[in-house]
């Protein structure tokens, strides 16, 4: 059985609309998912810098109850508190460093002070303050004290 003329011409022109609707649906479809990954993004993005932000409120606590912890006896009660505290900060991602014997990195490290010494390279050799990353971002550089040879004669100061 063969279609006629007209019957062709309308059957060519449904299979061409039926090829553009699928092509817009799937243009549709395609964009949902983007806006559906970006939204995704954009919520973790929005929950660490919130996280972010209330773990910097919180790092005047953690240091007043490290200093406690150092300059009192501990009780069990001090000692609860610094282990929760620890612990819930873990749970966040929440990470310290900054020891003595670090090889000093100025993007994590701030020195107060430069012991020279015949090293091989600048070496952290006190901590006065530790610093705190959060996953893989900086939320307080460590405060050091620096050990290590005498910068090169000539050289500007930093300001």
């Amino acid at each position: 059985m063969t279609t006629s003329g007209p019957q062709s011409a309308e059957l060519d022109q449904l299979r061409r609309l039926e090829r553009e609707r699928t092509a817009d649906l799937q243009r549709f479809k395609a964009e949902y998912d983007n806006y559906r990954k970006r939204v995704r993004r954009d919520r973790l993005a929005v929950r660490e810098i919130a996280a972010a932000n209330v773990v910097r409120a919180l790092l005047p606590v953690l240091d007043a109850v490290d200093r406690a912890c150092a300059d009192e006896p501990l009780t069990p009660g001090l000692e609860d508190i610094a282990d929760t505290l620890e612990e819930q900060l873990g749970s966040l991602g929440v990470t310290s460093f900054g020891a003595v014997g670090d090889r000093f990195d100025p993007a994590c490290h701030e020195a107060v002070t430069h012991h020279v010494a015949r090293t091989g390279g600048l070496m952290c050799s006190a901590v006065v303050r530790p610093g705190y990353r959060l996953g893989k971002s900086l939320l307080r550089p460590a405060t050091v004290e620096v050990t290590g040879p005498a910068p090169p004669t000539g050289s500007a100061p930093e300001p």
